[in-house]
């Protein structure tokens, strides 16, 4: 979900419009995954209503979960040849490493930024850049701590190979880490994306890895803080020819 720009001309909302529209900007909404997360703890805080200690908690954990669950607006970049980060969290690795085997990708190594994910950061995922799924594989695997440098190889994943509009390949892939236990992809073959879309989402703490083409200029460094959809990671060797 990125937002763009206002168009030039479109007149100022004043008064309540104004602001609920300041409001839903501070504001972020939620992804639908979370929704049953949210309702059955108020449900529960209904249930209890009589019983204060009930009623607290069932607010309380409906809170944390649409906290947990937030989908906050973002803007990519408009500079042909990036690759914006996937995710909010922190940069764990920037190195090159063989892509996950069930791609059937070869054994060279790749140039890499993994990027990890604590409980408290947003937990979407987004397209790092515009072009076609050309292949989606789910491979099941360990729980093993996701800021672990073995996680991309032992733990379970799903992995996404966008064709880009300029012919190059890049390869996104959702870790499960120690908490985590399910991973969602809305994307499939063939789809057709744009960076900086939502694509997934991982719960609850976890790790996204992203594989470029060989020549690729990596711009950032081991613990830098990214925002999902809007920091640029790299940019692509057909952008310098």
């Amino acid at each position: 979900m990125a937002r763009r720009p206002t168009p030039p001309g479109t007149p100022e909302r004043t008064g309540p419009g104004h602001l609920a529209d300041l409001v839903r900007k501070a504001v972020p909404p939620m992804h639908p995954a979370g929704l049953p997360f949210v309702a059955a703890p108020l449900a529960v805080a209904l249930v209890g209503r009589r019983r204060p200690w009930l009623r607290r908690a069932g607010l309380a954990a409906a809170a944390a979960s649409a906290t947990f669950f937030r989908h906050p607006h973002r803007v990519p970049p408009n500079r042909p040849g990036v690759v914006v980060a996937p995710a909010d969290g922190e940069v764990a690795l920037v190195d090159t490493a063989v892509p996950p085997a069930e791609l059937g990708l070869g054994d060279r190594p790749l140039p890499r930024v993994s990027i990890f994910l604590s409980v408290l950061d947003v937990h979407v995922q987004r397209t790092p850049v515009s072009g076609v799924v050309r292949e989606v594989q789910y491979q099941r695997g360990s729980f093993k701590s996701a800021d672990l440098p073995e996680a991309s190889a032992v733990n379970e994943r799903n992995s996404m190979v966008i064709d880009t509009e300029s012919g190059e390949q890049v390869v996104v892939v959702q870790i499960a880490g120690l908490l985590a236990r399910r991973i969602v992809c809305d994307a499939a073959p063939g789809d057709r994306i744009t960076i900086g879309d939502t694509y997934g989402l991982i719960r609850f703490g976890s790790r996204v890895d992203t594989y470029f083409p060989a020549g690729t200029e990596l711009l950032v460094n081991s613990g830098q803080r990214t925002i999902g959809g809007e920091t640029v990671l790299a940019v692509l060797p057909s952008a310098g020819s």
